[in-house]
């Protein structure tokens, strides 16, 4: 596997390779989303809140489907104001990119000696240096995903960080797969476009 650099990246959007909705600016300006090997992803309207009076334990060995519905119901949904929201030190929430990412499948389409192509999130390190952890443990984002990208944010640190929709809060590391994947899917979150990973036909 190898990383691809930024001007690669531009060339594999171009040609369809990756599909980033909205389109990022190739345009070489101070707000320029794509660093040396990555391009920012930007956070969206929506955050995932856990309620503050769980009393429960919550079973990891819950089948598939089963975790977004439990989510769902031990989490409140908001749409992030204006004046921004507020993640205290400890806390914890889910958001969603505001960009929708795919890695599709192009039969006869072969570059840099890989037809696949797959990527990790991670998060940006100024950021870090406050205590703020970014889709962390799961930063995979695999072959045929196509869908928004749930970010698991947590506030670590000292400080309350306010998060405001569509600031650059991550970074999309993009990188060859050796061989061909069969045709399993991608997971449970294929199309997923809320932060719990469930499909919402409104939000389409």
């Amino acid at each position: 596997m190898s990383v691809l650099s930024n001007t690669t990246i531009k060339e594999c959007i171009n040609n369809g390779r990756i599909i980033i909705e909205p389109k990022p600016s190739f345009e070489a300006t101070d707000n320029c989303p794509f660093d040396p090997c990555s391009v920012q992803l930007h956070i969206g309207d929506k955050l995932q809140i856990p309620r503050d009076d769980l009393k429960l334990a919550f079973d990891l060995s819950l089948p598939k489907g089963k975790l977004t519905e439990t989510l769902d119901m031990i989490s409140e949904t908001i749409t992030i104001p204006k004046s921004g929201y507020i993640l205290e030190p400890g806390k914890f929430c889910l958001a969603q990119t505001l960009e929708r990412v795919s890695f599709p499948r192009l039969e006869g389409n072969t570059f840099q000696s890989a037809k696949a192509l797959a990527g990790r999130i991670e998060g940006r390190s100024s950021f870090a240096r406050t205590g703020l952890f970014v889709h962390f443990t799961a930063p995979t984002i695999h072959f045929e995903f196509d869908g928004t990208i749930t970010l698991e944010l947590l506030n670590h640190g000292p400080m309350p960080l306010v998060l405001r929709p569509k600031l650059a809060i991550c970074q999309l590391i993009v990188e060859t797969v050796r061989g061909l994947p069969d045709a399993e899917g991608s997971g449970q979150f294929q199309n997923q476009n809320t932060p719990s990973g469930t499909v919402d036909p409104k939000s389409k």
